[in-house]
């Protein structure tokens, strides 16, 4: 892999000097704006920005010295200019793309720089799936550093992944070039226990002299708590309250304060800097996972902004969140995050800051979006044959194999129950009395089934349990070869034949979503690269996730985003009750559990 460095501060000072001094012209100049500075909190009118080598090199009322017969002249008319926004925690591979299709996505929506940890990828092709992901990452036109997984498995003991990721591939890591820290810390349980293999990572990035991600999915504030911040964890994304917020700013870590597809938790915790008044230099906002639909329909930062403003926080407190207190997080707040001299030059152009149109999106000093069309190319990795063939089921599955049998005698059971919360990434642990017929428990009312199939050793292990909230009805059933974090296949149904129809489809295509209803694909999702991801460009994966989010419509379901929810119902980290391919586990206490309580005759 090849990539073109971008110039450091100090290798083009020089030309700054030269160009901020008058004497050499710069190679853009933004003319009549108002800057929105983010260090002072304030928006100073008729501004001009002259830029040189991709960097800023003055910022004042006057550049016309610096404006010679080559200079690209930038009318701002008025608009703001602010920093291109930044995205401090987020996931490329739930977007279903590629980095390079992802940035493509963003782009038009002011996102010049992301934090990614690719440890989605990770599970299923371990470092090497990592490379992939950093190697394209460096290849595109605007900034994407990445964290390096610490976490896969998740929970050791209680999933099984394609790939373990080890202290020793974290340490080797630290070396490559786009790397910025660890990334989430999500065996809090392993770091508030000492266990050595976490804390080796951990000291391994802060040797380095890295940022460690967090990631403490407990309400649990107490010792355990204390712990894992002695561990080292920097930040967390976790939090769901106010107390959360507050607890992680009071402890010295960075509140990551999440909007993505389907968690909602800005508004439930903003209110520690709007209510509170709490200092807001330790609040960040992020993203964390977001599918398609959202970045072409919606947006990508500019709606978390929005939404931020919406709930009450100061326009220029909400760019704050997402420019420079996530750029001085990271360590690079003399590298990106303002409109400042020697700062990258991302800009972004827009007339109002509350709704927060934008209207220009530059990025390194080439005007990269306008009036939301993408005008460079993103290029593409050529993606080996290795990352493809990733849906390893062992043999064809039937009916048969998701049948769960209950105890001899049985006319009903009492069941353990996965209870799906709309709008948030934990669940309930639910228990439900089922009916038993012919032998074989079965759902009833809003209580269908969940199966997760290995597929990673093609072991043709399958974990049958039942799962609440997806509000399906008729014979249908709908799998996923994402399902955070160990990435096997999960799928959800009334119906076994349904099931079996849904998992050797996505065997067949090489991995993506598909949903069948009495017999037939109502909708599918191709994601041919380890089966999270396609190459395809956003507005297509888009266009397909949305006749699944009908076809689940069609089938019952009136969840707000259902499919990310489906997507996390292994993830072996976050409260209450997950299923995994070693059984159900109780994360509140992080063992398995059975599906079936004891029957007693």
């Amino acid at each position: 892999m090849t990539h073109k460095t971008f110039p450091s501060w100090p290798d083009v000072a020089p030309q700054l000097i030269e160009t901020a001094a008058g004497r050499a012209p710069a190679d853009m100049v933004i003319r009549n704006g108002s800057w929105v500075n983010v260090h002072t909190r304030e928006v100073l009118d008729q501004h001009d920005i002259a830029i040189k080598s991709g960097r800023i090199a003055y910022v004042g009322p006057d550049a016309s010295a610096m404006i010679g017969p080559d200079t690209q002249v930038v009318e701002a008319e008025g608009r703001y200019m602010m920093p291109g926004l930044c995205d401090a925690h987020m996931h490329i591979e739930s977007g279903m793309l590629t980095p390079a299709e992802f940035a493509r996505a963003v782009i038009p929506h002011g996102t010049t720089s992301m934090f990614t940890d690719p440890h989605e990828i990770a599970n299923v092709l371990g470092l090497e799936g990592v490379r992939l992901m950093h190697d394209e990452a460096l290849l595109q036109p605007v900034n994407i550093y990445t964290q390096m997984p610490s976490c896969a498995p998740s929970a050791p003991g209680l999933e099984t992944t394609g790939y373990e990721i080890t202290a020793e591939d974290v340490a080797e890591a630290m070396h490559w070039p786009g790397i910025i820290g660890l990334g989430e810390m999500m065996n809090f349980p392993g770091v508030a226990m000492g266990d050595p293999k976490m804390l080796a990572e951990i000291a391994a990035t802060q040797r380095a002299g890295k940022t460690v991600g967090g990631h403490y999915a407990s309400p649990d504030l107490g010792p355990d708590f204390a712990a894992y911040v002695a561990g080292g964890p920097a930040d967390d994304h976790e939090g769901t309250c106010e107390a959360d917020a507050i607890a992680r700013m009071r402890q010295g870590m960075r509140a990551m304060v999440r909007l993505g597809s389907a968690w909602y938790d800005v508004e439930a915790q903003i209110t520690a800097i709007t209510e509170k008044g709490l200092d807001p230099r330790n609040f960040i906002l992020c993203t964390d996972d977001c599918h398609s639909g959202t970045l072409v329909n919606d947006g990508h930062m500019n709606r978390v902004v929005r939404h931020a403003i919406e709930c009450g926080c100061d326009p220029l407190i909400a760019l704050q969140m997402a420019t420079i207190n996530t750029a001085t997080h990271f360590g690079l707040e003399r590298e990106i995050g303002s409109l400042t001299p020697g700062r990258r030059a991302d800009v972004i152009l827009t007339s109002d800051l509350r709704s927060l149109p934008i209207e220009v999106v530059i990025a390194r000093g080439q005007i990269v979006a306008e009036s939301g069309s993408i005008k460079v190319e993103c290029p593409h990795l050529d993606w080996p044959e290795s990352a493809r063939g990733t849906v390893h089921l062992g043999h064809e599955l039937a009916a048969g194999d998701f049948e769960l049998a209950a105890p001899d005698g049985a006319n009903s059971v009492t069941a353990n129950v996965i209870g799906v919360v709309e709008n948030q990434a934990p669940t309930k642990a639910l228990k439900a009395e089922l009916p038993v017929v012919d032998g074989l428990v079965e759902g009833r009312d809003d209580i269908c089934q969940i199966a997760l199939v290995e597929r990673h050793q093609a072991t043709g292990g399958v974990t049958n349990a039942f799962v609440s909230g997806f509000g399906y009805a008729g014979d249908m059933a709908m799998a996923s070869t994402v399902a955070h974090d160990s990435h096997h296949m999960i799928v959800v149904g009334t119906d076994r034949a349904q099931m079996a129809l849904a998992a050797n489809r996505l065997a067949e295509v090489g991995g993506g979503i598909t949903l069948f209803r009495d017999g037939k694909e109502l909708a599918l999702v191709e994601l041919p690269i380890a089966g999270l991801m396609s190459d395809r460009p956003a507005s297509e994966v888009a266009a397909k996730a949305q006749k699944l989010v009908e076809a689940m419509q069609a089938c019952g379901c009136t969840l707000n985003n259902a499919y990310m929810q489906h997507s996390l119902l292994a993830l072996v980290v976050i409260p209450e009750l997950r299923i995994s391919d070693l059984g159900l586990v109780d994360v509140r206490t992080f063992k398995k559990i059975p599906v079936i309580e004891p029957f007693n005759e």
